[in-house]
Order: structure tokens, then sequence, then C-alpha cells
């Protein structure tokens, strides 16, 4: 069946972790709720319930900025194996109407239902019929989109949230493009669309008529993908089975890092841990990446390939560190460090391509 005649489903829990807290402690309905770190301690917002988004609080800001523009902000601590096994409830719902699930986080997935366990013909009825057994099972609500494709999908799933459903069906996408701004397409954060914007590009079909210069200038190598998105163009398959692209972990410090040796010392216990992660997953990495945020907010990253891959501590802790040499570390103040491992494999042998793709031999 053609890709544009599918019928593609992206569901979305609504405030994921800020009502999951909510449902189990009813003094907390209705109060705007934030999820996350304490703001002395430099936490960070992990998620908002949506009452606290009306004061424009959202995740991944500061949690002091968050306090202040909300002082009676309630903050609760994250439990994120509770959080997990909601997932799964939820995960366990989609599965039952299909196997083609590809997840994408704890709370949301792409799921293709063009043929369900249901029976059901049309992608909204089963949306309706999932999100009525979340809402069942696990007293949450969910937003979902349905689409001819996960571009379209991942859009409609958050025009009407919370609790929303939104169809685009093949004769109104035409329609439902028109209304995008050119911050809809993926890819295009807050300082490209301003790129954008400048240059003339305010719509999301404007980039289908904008001059080609004028897309890579803003937007680089992606300039071809975002205009098959203008169309609405997306061929890309729900792949159930989604190799996990990367392990790591990550720290914010209550006080800046200004002495090397300490920065130093924290990288290493921090790769240590994503090697760590590694062994249990029984995996190998090909690539370290060390994430390094200054005191100024401005955030670096510097990485390191290798083959074979390895899951080894010691051999990963020293690349990580040595990346730190390649930053200015300890001559300005660090307020986070991370460490992150690419290019997994569940070999540490480099995969040997097939007979008909061997080089050639140079003659």
């Amino acid at each position: 069946m053609p890709p544009e005649l599918r019928r593609i489903l992206h569901v979305d829990m609504d405030a994921f972790y800020a009502s999951v807290e909510q449902r189990d402690d009813p003094k907390l309905k209705g109060k705007p709720v934030a999820v996350g770190g304490r703001p002395e301690s430099r936490g960070v917002v992990a998620a908002a319930s949506y009452e606290a988004r009306t004061f424009g609080v959202r995740s991944a800001i500061p949690m002091a900025r968050a306090v202040r523009l909300c002082p009676e902000l309630v903050i609760v601590r994250p439990d994120f194996e509770k959080y997990a096994r909601v997932s799964r409830q939820v995960f366990a719902i989609f599965r039952e109407a299909t196997p083609l699930v590809e997840p994408l986080s704890l709370d949301e997935a792409y799921l293709d239902v063009t043929e369900n366990a249901w029976g059901l013909p049309l992608g909204v009825d089963v949306a309706k019929r999932i999100k009525e057994r979340i809402h069942d099972e696990t007293q949450l609500t969910a937003s979902a989109g349905v689409a001819p494709n996960k571009f379209l999908a991942k859009i409609a799933s958050g025009w009407k949230k919370p609790d929303g459903l939104t169809v685009i069906a093949p004769e109104r996408m035409e329609r439902f493009l028109q209304k995008l701004p050119v911050d809809a397409l993926w890819g295009v954060g807050p300082k490209t669309a301003a790129k954008l914007r400048a240059a003339g590009v305010e719509r999301l079909v404007d980039v289908r008529t904008a001059d080609e210069e004028i897309l890579k200038r803003c937007v680089g190598s992606w300039a071809e993908s975002l205009r098959r998105l203008s169309f609405g163009e997306d061929n890309r398959r729900v792949e159930p089975n989604r190799e996990r692209k990367s392990v790591g972990c990550e720290e914010t410090y209550a006080k800046d890092l200004t002495e090397l040796p300490a920065i130093l010392r924290e990288v290493d216990a921090l790769a240590r841990h994503a090697a760590g992660i590694l062994e249990r997953k029984r995996l190998y990495a090909r690539t370290v990446t060390l994430k390094l945020r200054y005191d100024t907010f401005e955030t670096i990253t510097r990485s390191e390939s290798r083959t074979p891959a390895t899951q080894a501590p010691d051999a990963i802790a020293s690349r990580a560190v040595e990346l730190v040499a390649k930053t200015e570390a300890g001559r300005r103040p660090v307020r986070l460090l991370g460490v992150s491992l690419h290019g997994l494999d569940e070999s540490a042998e480099p995969a040997v391509p097939p007979a008909d793709q061997l080089p050639l031999p140079v003659l």
C-alpha cells in the first residue's frame, strides 16, 4: 500500500509526568505543578501541568525561572520508576491495536493502524478507542493525531491539547498546511524560524517557493527535506524496532565547577556510569560525546569515534576525559556536564558488509 494511503496515529500523553502526580495526589489537582529539581539546586523543569503552562512555565527551563513566572508553583521531585510503570500500561494498549508501534519517548509513539487487530476501518475510530482505554485504565488523558503520514500526524496531535483528537484526511491536507507557521516544520526551532522570517518565509507553504540559496543559508543540508515536508510529503514508515541511538547521563551542578581536576573527576564518573548502562543493555559504542554548559548557558559538545565499538569503562572514561582538552573547562566556569555514547551495536566487532557491497580492489 502506498505511504500516502496509510493511516498513521501519533499519540502523546498530556503533560505526562505532571498529570501522573496530579492523579496520585488529589491536593495537586487544579494547581500549577512542575516536576523537576529544586530551584536552589539549579533544577530544571522536566514537565509542567497545564495550569503552570498558563504562566509560561515549560519543560527544560530552569526551575528558578519557573518560580519567578509562577510564585505559587508546586514543585514535585520526579519518580521515573512510577512514570515507566504507567508508560508500560499505555504501550500495552497501543500494541493491542497494532504491532506497528514506534516509541518516541515514555509518553508518545507513532502507530500504523492501516490494518489493526480491532478491525476498525477508520484511523479516527482506532484513536478514539485508544484514548478511551488509556483514560479507563490510567485515569490520564492523551491527545492523538490521525493522518496519512508521520509528519502530519505529529502536528495534528498537538493541535487541540489536552485530550485532543485531530484528523487530517488526505483531501484536507492542503487546507491544513496553509494554516501552519514555518516553525511547524521539523528542525525549525526559534532561531532558525527567525532567520527564515527575516528572509520572508513566514508560513510553512512559503518554503515551497523560497529561493534555494536562502533556504540553504538558513537550514543548510536540511533544505531539500524541508521543501518536501512543506508539500506534506513524508514517506517514512512506522518502525516498531527502532534501534536505541544513544545512552548517557548528565549533571547540573548547584555550584559552578571552576577547577579543572574537579571537572575531570566528574567527567570520569559520568563516563563510567554511561559505560555501566552499555553493559546492562549488552551494547557497545563507537562514539563518545562530551556535553558541557558554561555559566553563560553556552552549551557545546565534543565527540570522538573509534572502531571497534567498546563497552570498557576505562576506555570510555579515558576518551571522555581527553575531550575536556577541546573545551575551555578550567578557564571558564562550568554548570553542566554530560557524557553520551553513540554508534551503538550488539557486537564489539565491526559488521562485515554483504559480498556484493565489499569494496573493489584498486587496480
